[in-house]
């Protein structure tokens, strides 16, 4: 008897069958590329047998080196030699400058001017924008992933900080695009952290990932559970990584040489930020580095930066983690007692004084037994391998989470959230709008992302038009606006008038222009002023409501009021209107517009009876009463 194999849509038919896909860990100092092969996740090495691969590439006029090679240029060739081209991502020229403005953050680069709101960095192969940069290191990732498993990629998952907003998510996803790779899904660095140890270690309980990298830091509260792995909170800050502890030793070593830091080359620059990364990593092993720099022929300096002086330059930014941190475990509704593990990730948390502040910040324990430089890229690797159908077990599921809320602007510059943050994606949701006014046939949708009150203190995303509806009166339109994130935390939105059928929608790739911190920034401001934002949005409505009011006062007068009223009556419903209507613009309390709404409707009570009645019998012209009561 012959016997049938079935298997699940994606998964390979026959046992020998395994399509090969890998994870990637697109980095800002490095990154890495991880398979799984034989059941078990691991990083591929080079020919030369180095797992890491620097973010890092030189441009020639008819080559480009990336990696270890391409960071020799460095020293000798900065303005060809980019490093660090995740912190552009997603952003625009405006940002740029804001965000480089300390002595540390001086980036040897010309940029190109251009009409572009995309930074393009001058190279003697022509202008480059941070997702070209990014598409050259993805390239050389992928050909190691090519090179050593000798067959054809079905696909890869990238990782990327949980605090990625839409437009640096977007930036990634076309980066890997221009390499060549198929983005099976972009998985928050976090999560895969807890992917590796999740399934190795079969835990169960909060576990709190703390994700110190070059250039971000996140932190993510989760709950594992017989391997569900959900995200209950997160937090952190896309501009805070190691990158800034060189930039803080770096900044020491300048005023110890007392030099004038605007006088120094592109060159000395990078000559002291390597020695400061230099010194930083020596002192995860010793007590003191020995610092010798040589700025320029007249002028050296020779020093020692011990572990106690480190830990003075450092120490503030190690605290801004712990503040995203307790801020995170309030957001979970979670207890500092009540976190089992802490998961360390990125290289920037070798530094002891990281682990010694975090350690005591959680009183528990450190999970460090997977390289925290190579941890999520084995996570993602384990994530690539089910996606494509080779985990037969099936006993993965992820649930990641929006790490602000998404909305639309309404009447008033109100912001009304669809989704909130902390929502598990992927997730769908609808709300019903309807119009202002009479005869309206389209509508302005304005998508907006933030936890404030009002559009003016959150982001603009994105908007759109829905045009061609039929006409109703104010109110009687039924609009429906669909908001749907996918797993990758990308947003589409769309909006369709229910009677007509008319339907509109935008995949939303925001303008490069958040800001540095900007996200954190937006939750620290939500709760400072949740009081406040709550007074200004009841204010705001009623001034709306206000709007109405005297819009509607206004067409009736002007169709009737002649007929109807005598001079008094018109004359006391005018002062109740003006009185209203200086409110509307002054009023600094909601129940002042609400006294002077009520004051309105008392006086104009008697006319609204009168019109009424004349409409009820225009109505009833021409018809018996007993029509009526059939």
């Amino acid at each position: 008897m012959a016997l049938l194999q079935i298997s699940e849509p994606g998964q390979s038919t026959k046992p020998h069958e395994h399509r090969f896909a890998i994870g990637i860990d697109l980095g800002t100092t490095n990154s890495l590329v991880a398979t799984v092969r034989s059941g078990q996740a691991d990083t591929l090495p080079d020919a030369h047998n180095q797992h890491l691969l620097p973010s890092v590439v030189h441009y020639q006029s008819d080559a480009v080196i990336v990696g270890e090679q391409a960071r020799k240029y460095q020293l000798e060739d900065p303005h060809n030699t980019i490093s660090s081209i995740k912190r552009l991502m997603g952003r625009g020229v405006e940002d740029l400058k804001n965000q480089f403005e300390k002595l540390g953050d001086i980036l040897p680069y010309e940029f190109a001017e251009t009409d572009s709101a995309v930074p393009k960095i001058k190279t003697i192969a022509g202008n480059k924008t941070a997702i070209e940069i990014s598409a050259d290191i993805l390239k050389e990732l992928k050909q190691r992933g090519e090179k050593t498993l000798g067959d054809e990629l079905q696909g890869a998952v990238i990782t990327v900080p949980a605090y990625f907003d839409d437009a640096q998510r977007q930036a990634t996803k076309d980066a890997a695009t221009l390499a060549g790779i198929d983005v099976l899904r972009l998985l928050n660095e976090p999560t895969a952290a807890a992917v590796a140890y999740g399934l190795d270690s079969a835990a169960e309980g909060i576990v709190a990932v703390y994700d110190l990298g070059g250039g971000t830091f996140d932190i993510s509260i989760m709950q594992l559970k017989k391997g569900v792995f959900e995200v209950l909170s997160t937090g952190g800050d896309s501009a805070l990584g190691g990158d800034d502890f060189d930039h803080a030793i770096a900044e020491w070593i300048i005023q110890q040489a007392d030099i004038n830091a605007a006088s120094l080359s592109p060159i000395a620059l990078r000559q002291v930020l390597r020695e400061a990364c230099l010194a930083k990593e020596i002192l995860s092993e010793k007590t003191e580095a020995q610092i010798s720099i040589h700025f320029t022929e007249s002028k050296s300096w020779h020093g020692i930066l011990n572990r106690d002086d480190l830990n003075k330059l450092i120490d503030h930014l190690i605290k801004k983690t712990l503040k995203s941190c307790r801020r995170a475990l309030r957001d979970a509704e979670v207890e500092k007692d009540q976190v089992m593990d802490v998961v360390m990730v990125g290289g920037s948390t070798r530094a002891l004084r990281v682990r010694e502040l975090v350690s005591g910040f959680f009183a528990a324990e450190l999970k460090v037994d997977i390289d925290p430089d190579r941890v999520v890229a084995i996570g993602a690797a384990i994530q690539a391998n089910a996606l494509v159908g080779n985990d037969t077990e099936g006993n993965l599921l992820l649930m990641d989470v929006l790490p602000l809320s998404l909305g639309l602007e309404t009447m008033g510059g109100l912001a009304e959230k669809i989704i909130s943050r902390n929502t598990p994606i992927p997730v769908s949701r609808a709300q019903d709008f309807t119009t202002y006014k009479d005869g309206q046939t389209a509508m302005a949708l304005h998508i907006v992302q933030g936890e404030r009150e009002l559009v003016n203190d959150c982001r603009s995303l994105a908007r759109f038009e829905l045009r061609g509806f039929p006409p109703h009166v104010a109110g009687a339109a039924r609009i429906r606006v669909t908001f749907q994130v996918d797993a990758d935390g990308l947003l589409s939105v769309s909006a369709s008038e229910e009677v007509s059928g008319i339907e509109a929608s935008v995949e939303v790739k925001p303008s490069y222009g958040l800001k540095d911190s900007e996200i954190e920034a937006m939750l620290k401001a939500s709760m400072e002023n949740a009081g406040e934002d709550k007074d200004a949005r009841s204010l705001r409505e009623q001034q709306v409501e206000a709007d109405r009011v005297l819009e509607a006062i206004d067409s009736a007068m002007a169709d009737d009021a002649a007929e109807m009223l005598s001079a008094d009556e018109t004359d006391i419903i005018l002062k109740a209107r003006s009185a209203l209507e200086k409110a509307r613009h002054t009023a600094t309390e909601t129940q002042q517009l609400k006294d002077a709404m009520l004051n309105l409707e008392k006086v104009s009570a008697d006319y609204v009876a009168k019109r009424m009645n004349a409409s009820v019998q225009k109505s009833m012209a021409g018809h018996q009463v007993e029509e009526f009561n059939k």
